[in-house]
């Protein structure tokens, strides 16, 4: 059996915090603000593999009110969202994501994120495509205030 998912996540970028974006830090004079890390493409990831799988989002499994997930790496969210698909029976067969950011430039970090992602999932890093845009300078990524992550996955049933 195959089935999609979709996930998006939003993120406002503040003072004071790194920015973490598939799973690396990025330098930048600004962070994004969240309870974890705020790695806004591993979060739209991790709700599109939730959702393919009928299995709710990512705020249901790991809810910003757990003290255990407070400033937690978004790459072991990843890795805990893949066994509990595993648990479920399905495997993951590709990943298409887009981040929307006005800065920082993220095409050069693209190759060094599909490995990291690919690596924490267990899947080739062809399996993992990652898109970089900006929205024109329009709204809150073009107004440079946040940063956000759209994501479709496909699974399969082993």
């Amino acid at each position: 059996m195959i089935r999609v998912g979709m996930g998006y996540d939003v993120h406002q970028l503040v003072e004071n915090r790194e920015l973490w974006l598939g799973g690396i830090k990025i330098e930048h004079e600004k962070g994004l603000l969240g309870h974890s890390d705020a790695d806004v493409l591993i979060h739209a990831i991790c709700d599109a593999l939730l959702g393919a799988a009928n299995m709710r989002d990512i705020g249901y499994h790991f809810p910003d009110t757990g003290k255990e997930y407070e400033n937690i790496d978004s790459k072991i969210l990843l890795r805990k969202t893949v066994a509990l698909l595993k648990e479920k029976g399905y495997s993951i067969g590709n990943i298409d994501a887009t981040v929307c950011a006005e800065r920082p430039k993220l095409n050069p970090h693209i190759p060094q994120m599909q490995h990291v992602l690919a690596e924490c999932m267990g899947v080739d890093e062809d399996c993992v495509s990652i898109k970089a845009t900006t929205t024109e300078k329009l709204g809150f990524v073009g107004r440079k205030e946040g940063i956000a992550a759209y994501c479709v996955v496909l699974i399969n049933r082993d």
